[in-house]
């Protein structure tokens, strides 16, 4: 028989799928093996906060009475995962929007489309993960759960906002768990926790967003996965791609995820930055993605260096992404006050300064300023545009520092300075939301790990609608360079 160590920490989700459907193992054994993870370690890394084990156990006996009758399986059937806790919801679940006290018993009566398609897939939903208030910054804490700590170094947060995500899956705690992305919250703590983070191109994961169909747009907002491997993701992304009505912006039609596993990426042309031109990048960043970028011309890919030819500075962009995401976040408030929860009345002390700073400016906003951000946000769309109409894919370091040390406030946040310069601490050394501005395919892949041990991430990110092509260039460079040893470094 398998031990803990081998189905939870080693073996990937499509490793355990195909033994599940070959009755090699029972969906039992394999939730009893992960149960024992989480319990064994979860309190060291604050990555799941609200479990539901017992369902799980249920769940995983009717998984097994489905293999014994010999019942068509799903492609996740047995497998355990996790979902996060901010604006991710199932029925009956509490969701706390990332740790907002006034919202602790607070539920749902409807499935966001992560858990509806994983759930129909077969996966079983265990518990929900860490996230910060709304999530809204790069890194993972909040008032009311405290921070996810970093498998790879326990000071050290895992990045957000789907922190509890990405270290429930470095530390082997779950194969698969759920990222959301409104400004890189899939491919940051990916960066930060060595895991692979892929966010879609948008529209190809259905966003069901109610009272407003058209809120998943500015910026661009998704749902996808976090896992160790590439396999993972697009096994994952095969079962949550399609069209549904209810999403306005759903797009028609499929992507062979599972085929681009196996495409070449010679001959394809990289376009490499280190910077964007505009962003301070730690150094010991670019030491390590600079080899991952040569690991790539080792696949036979054409890399070239480029000029993106933003012209507005980092903290211009990233104050416009906040802007942009507090005239949401008072739509947020303005929908809970409607249910009886005044919280920026009755329970102001829930939320973070920031929070409340970037609330005031949302209130403020007028129409015309709206335009003016979308203006700027176009010019970013047209830099990357010029780029991807002479090269395939765009790469570069995903986030411009390393991880940093938790907070022990609950209100983590990010460095002050990169490089001697000022950046925003909520969301400005995390390159990723350019990208959220424009709805490109992108992933963060793992990139190797710093002088000090701790990870860097390389985003990938590929021209629109082009899915196939970025898991195709991600799963080349894991084939050239594999990660899988580097979570050998962690010692839980």
């Amino acid at each position: 028989m398998a031990t803990v160590e081998d189905l939870t920490r080693t073996e990937s989700a499509a490793s355990l799928a195909g033994r599940i459907r070959r009755r090699e193992i029972s969906p039992v054994e394999v939730m009893d093996a992960a149960i024992a993870r989480i319990e064994a370690h979860n309190h060291k890394i604050n990555a799941l906060i609200i479990l539901h084990l017992d369902k799980a156990r249920d769940a995983a006996k009717q998984a097994e009475a489905a293999v014994m009758r010999g019942e068509e399986l799903g492609p996740l059937h047995g497998v355990p995962v996790a979902m996060k806790d901010c604006f991710d919801f199932k029925p009956g679940w509490v969701c706390t929007f990332g740790g907002v006290k006034a919202l602790k018993n607070w539920t749902a009566d409807f499935h966001c489309m992560w858990a509806e398609r994983m759930e129909k897939a077969g996966a079983i939903i265990v518990g929900k993960t860490n996230s910060p208030i709304f999530g809204f910054r790069g890194t993972c804490d909040n008032y009311m759960f405290g921070p996810s700590r970093n498998p790879f170094n326990l000071d050290k947060n895992t990045g957000g906002s789907s922190g509890g995500s990405a270290g429930a899956v470095a530390a082997g705690l779950l194969p698969i768990c759920e990222g959301t992305d409104g400004g890189g919250s899939t491919r940051i703590p990916s960066a930060w926790s060595g895991t692979y983070g892929y966010k879609a191109s948008f529209g190809r994961v259905p966003l069901v967003s109610r009272p407003d169909a058209f809120g998943g747009m500015t910026p661009f907002i998704f749902e996808g996965p976090i896992s160790r491997t590439v396999e993972d993701s697009a096994l994952v992304m095969s079962a949550l791609q399609g069209y549904d009505s209810r999403d306005p912006f759903a797009l028609e039609g499929s992507v062979d995820f599972m085929g681009a596993l196996r495409a070449s990426i010679k001959g394809k042309r990289f376009a490499y930055t280190r910077d964007y031109g505009i962003f301070p990048v730690d150094k010991r960043v670019t030491a390590v993605t600079d080899k991952a970028v040569e690991a790539l011309r080792d696949a036979g890919a054409i890399v070239e260096e480029v000029d993106v030819g933003i012209r507005r500075s980092h903290m211009e962009l990233s104050e416009a992404w906040c802007r942009f995401c507090g005239v949401k976040q008072v739509a947020v408030l303005e929908n809970f006050k409607k249910q009886g929860i005044d919280i920026r009345r009755d329970h102001h002390d829930d939320m973070p300064p920031e929070f409340w700073h970037w609330d005031e400016i949302g209130l403020k906003m007028s129409a015309n300023d709206w335009l003016r951000d979308q203006a700027i946000r176009s010019e970013v769309y047209d830099a990357l545009r010029l780029v991807f109409d002479k090269h395939d894919f765009l790469v570069a370091p995903t986030l411009s520092c390393l991880a940093v040390d938790n907070g022990t406030d609950g209100n983590t946040v990010g460095p002050a300075e990169v490089n001697g310069e000022k950046i925003n601490r909520l969301i400005g050394w995390c390159m990723t939301f350019l990208i959220n501005f424009n709805g490109h395919p992108a992933a963060s892949c793992p990139a190797g790990l710093s002088d000090n041990g701790l990870p860097v991430g390389l985003q990938i990110a590929g021209r629109r609608y082009d899915d196939f092509g970025v898991i195709a260039a991600s799963a080349a460079l894991e084939r050239v360079r594999p990660w899988m040893p580097t979570y050998k470094q962690i010692k839980l």
